[in-house]
């Protein structure tokens, strides 16, 4: 027998396999004898270990690549440039041209080369900001980006608040109000959505705007587009509260425990929930003998003393009925 029949006989090359179209159970398994499939990276193939069968070829490797082109170092291989984001008012589609003034050797551009950067840089520049509107969000967004980062806000939260202020110039909700009012209002309109909300008195304090103007602006942008958001619910400031009082698990569970307790029960109706999540906090450490005082606890939510001292009354009453 010859070396190609027996090569014919060990594995038997079947037609290519779409496993788009494919279900997912026949990507896990052979199609033919139902045997355990392996991947072989070297030869971008998938085969049956049973009988041989050539499930799958040419697959397209994903992972790193073994040569590097950013800077010499070789410490980037990625096969793409950065994600798109609505964090930049062109989701960094556009080109990039640095300031640093050297080739791509590090050598430094001589004075001709630097002039001539100088007016690419200011060509780039204009066109990437071609109409007000782009002029408009670019400056929205660095203040989106100033204040979440201020806030300790997660990129999530800053993404959903700049796709909230692209829907409000969408919707032509900006004349007659100031771009850091309503980008104000993206912030923490954004971060409620995400469950990571932030008090009116903390946004405003990184706001470039008053507080009556930021009010205004959020309860219009809030209206016209119809956003779903929830009211905020103390159990969502315990864990930053917490972590700035460096208070132990024990002390964190029970405030949450507390709060649990009271939900439902109409003592949070018309009441801060950041006060509320301090009084929680403050009756946790009571009970588990923690020495926490209530003027430690009022300046890191910045509440007074006096809403925490009414406050966890109020929650002691109901987790001791509870």
């Amino acid at each position: 027998m010859s070396s190609v029949d027996i090569q014919s006989e060990s594995v038997r090359v079947a037609p290519r396999v779409d496993t788009r179209e494919a279900p997912q159970e026949e990507r896990q398994s052979c199609p033919e004898c139902g045997g355990q499939l392996a991947i072989d990276d070297e030869h971008a193939e998938t085969t049956c270990t049973e009988c041989g069968l050539v499930v799958e070829e040419a697959r397209i490797d994903r992972g790193p690549e073994w040569r590097s082109f950013d800077d010499g170092t070789g410490a980037n291989r990625s096969r793409v440039g950065a994600p798109t984001t609505n964090l930049l008012h062109d989701e960094g589609l556009s080109s990039h041209i640095g300031w640093e003034n050297r080739d791509s050797y590090g050598r430094t551009l001589t004075t001709r080369q630097r002039k001539r950067m100088y007016r690419l840089r200011t060509w780039d520049e204009r066109f990437r900001t071609r109409d007000h509107k782009d002029r408009n969000l670019k400056q929205a967004l660095g203040e989106i980006q100033r204040m979440g980062s201020a806030l300790g806000l997660s990129d999530e939260a800053r993404e959903t608040a700049s796709v909230i202020y692209r829907r409000a110039l969408e919707a032509d909700l900006l004349p007659g109000r100031t771009i850091e009012g309503v980008a104000t209002a993206a912030v923490y309109a954004g971060a409620r959505q995400m469950n990571t909300p932030r008090s009116i008195d903390e946004v405003a304090a990184v706001s470039r705007v008053d507080e009556i103007e930021f009010k205004r602006a959020y309860r219009y942008v809030v209206r016209e587009l119809g956003l779903a958001v929830q009211p905020a619910n103390p159990q969502h400031y315990v864990g930053r509260l917490t972590s700035k009082l460096d208070v132990d698990a024990e002390t964190e569970q029970l405030a949450r425990d507390i709060l649990a307790a009271a939900d439902g029960t109409g003592t949070f109706n018309g009441k801060s929930p950041i006060g509320l999540a301090a009084a929680a906090i403050y009756a946790a450490a009571r009970l588990t003998d923690r020495e926490l005082t209530q003027t430690a606890i009022g300046g890191a939510a910045d509440v007074s003393e006096v809403t925490i001292r009414n406050r966890y009354q109020e929650l002691l009453e109901v987790y001791g009925s509870d």
